[in-house]
């Protein structure tokens, strides 16, 4: 009795997380996501939505910064340019206020030329860490940066 009342919880707190759904997040993780699916999706109708002229977009460890909606999404057009597939899995999300973290790894398939690997089709699962900085508000982004593991990219790179 005592076994099957622990298994009964233990499978209780296995099945809790794929019962959530966006709606119970809090209104921060909602919009952060809805924003992420925006980007992987290259929806640039709905990102233009989310930025301002003041509105940044940092990759730290590329050591690159675009400000202004026209730039950051004049930037994102040409980093999609091609990709078959592109995604990011978020395997943890909290947030202190509307400062949203978001920890997983993105995916990647597309053309190599960017990578120096011109006629190879590449495929890429990038660990990384994004926040995003939110105005609730008027529902945009302030700043997003990304975190990325360029050395795991660089021996997937190598061996493709």
């Amino acid at each position: 009795m005592m076994i099957s009342r622990c298994l009964c919880l233990v499978l209780a707190f296995i099945c809790l997380p794929s019962v959530a759904n966006t709606k119970e997040m809090p209104l921060e993780q909602q919009l952060a996501v809805k924003y992420i699916q925006a980007v992987t999706d290259h929806d640039y109708q709905a990102l233009y939505a989310f930025y301002d002229r003041n509105s940044v977009f940092k990759d730290r460890t590329a050591s690159k910064t675009y400000t202004g909606r026209r730039h950051i999404i004049s930037f994102l057009r040409r980093a999609h340019q091609g990709v078959l597939e592109y995604g990011f899995n978020i395997e943890h999300m909290f947030n202190s206020g509307s400062l949203v973290v978001m920890i997983g790894s993105y995916h990647y398939r597309g053309p190599g030329d960017q990578f120096g690997k011109p006629g190879k089709i590449i495929d890429l699962a990038i660990p990384g860490v994004t926040t995003v900085k939110l105005d609730m508000d008027n529902r945009r982004v302030e700043e997003h940066e990304d975190l990325m593991d360029y050395q795991t990219m660089a021996d997937q790179l190598a061996v493709q």
